[in-house]
């Protein structure tokens, strides 16, 4: 089930309040020194850094944060170091759900992602107990409002540049690639001024699960609401069907 309410999903992460803003663009600055400590300062020649540029220009990040945000990744020898850590585990009826954190202290990371699990009723496992469930893509998604380009010609633009898959929702494009063609395919689509309302690396669920349950509903959103609070969460998945 492609495209799965993500289109819904983005533009409600959008809408959402200033502290929710804030927490987005918390992400994105570590992702954007993470980039910068791994490839330097330089998008003209790191892909990973462009990535995240082109992440920021879509979640509506200033132009003068991103360029503080890289002088400062660039010019601190003694900035913080982040370290990539997942964390794999089980919602209530067994929902899969993977959290990717960017934390500068995995033993108060593990302790916050441990304590979301357990308040929602949940478990978390070892490491591939569900990442086995998901595929990695990159992903692109497209406002249908934003783009004046026809569907086809946009289908055509994506596979050539090397996208896998093209789905066409009824407010919106989905774009799929190989993780290792997601930055040609961005790049290409940015190229042509493609208007971009997500586009990232991600982790699609293989099938999605429905939970019934009030309550399994109830402590299902306990566990997302606590690790989106988390500062160090850089993304949660997971396969239930909202």
């Amino acid at each position: 089930m492609s495209g799965h309410s993500k289109f819904a999903n983005i533009k409600h992460k959008k809408e959402k309040n200033d502290a929710a803003k804030g927490k987005i663009f918390t992400i994105i600055g570590r992702e954007l020194a993470v980039a910068v400590k791994e490839g330097g300062p330089d998008p003209n020649n790191n892909s990973r850094l462009r990535d995240v540029i082109a992440k920021a220009k879509a979640n509506n990040m200033p132009n003068d944060t991103i360029d503080r945000g890289i002088k400062r990744a660039a010019g601190d020898a003694n900035a913080v170091n982040y370290e990539h850590v997942t964390y794999e585990g089980y919602g209530p009826s067994g929902i899969a759900i993977i959290v990717e954190a960017l934390t500068d202290n995995k033993n108060r990371t593990a302790s916050n992602v441990r304590n979301a699990f357990t308040k929602g009723n949940g478990s978390l496992g070892t490491s591939g107990c569900v990442s086995y469930m998901f595929d990695q893509k990159g992903q692109i998604i497209i406002d249908r409002e934003e783009c004046d380009m026809d569907a086809d010609d946009l289908m055509m633009m994506a596979l050539d540049a090397g996208a896998e898959d093209f789905f066409e929702e009824e407010d919106s494009f989905e774009i799929l690639t190989n993780p290792d063609d997601f930055s040609a395919v961005r790049e290409a689509l940015e190229k042509e001024g493609v208007p971009m309302a997500e586009a990232e690396i991600t982790m699609i669920p293989q099938n999605y699960v429905s939970l019934s349950d009030e309550n399994d509903i109830k402590y299902l959103n306990r566990t997302l609401d606590l690790l989106d609070e988390d500062d160090d969460v850089q993304a949660v998945y997971h396969n239930w069907d909202e």
